[in-house]
């Protein structure tokens, strides 16, 4: 029975990691827009650099493609790593194929930073 609960175990994590992550992400929208609603009910000018500190909370998105390129080549070289930690050669294999969705996102990352590249330029 232990054996089955492991599995079960990791999904339900995985999935309130996810919803926690959606829910604070939520929160805190709402709270920019209950600050939004209590500046303009007060009068307060909402001037651009209001606006800007309130709203644009997010990196310029080539910024943001480089860092999430970084961190799923992370995980695929850990992935790897852990690979060659584990001395059986079936796990070898299943860590390199498991390592290759991560490593192929974080390529695509680095690709669209590139064409951000050349886009600004």
């Amino acid at each position: 029975m232990a054996d089955e609960m492991i599995p079960i175990v990791m999904f339900v994590s995985m999935a309130v990691a996810f919803l926690g992550w959606i829910y604070f992400r939520y929160r805190a929208r709402m709270e920019a827009q209950l600050t939004f609603r209590a500046a303009i009910e007060k009068g307060t000018d909402l001037g651009p650099e209001f606006l800007k500190l309130l709203g644009d909370e997010q990196q310029p998105n080539r910024v943001r493609d480089l860092r999430r390129a970084l961190i799923w080549l992370a995980i695929a070289v850990g992935l790897v790593l852990i690979g060659f930690a584990v001395p059986e050669p079936e796990a070898m294999s299943g860590l390199l194929a498991g390592a290759a969705l991560p490593f192929t996102i974080g390529c695509a990352y680095l690709i669209m930073f590139g064409i951000g590249a050349k886009r600004e330029s």
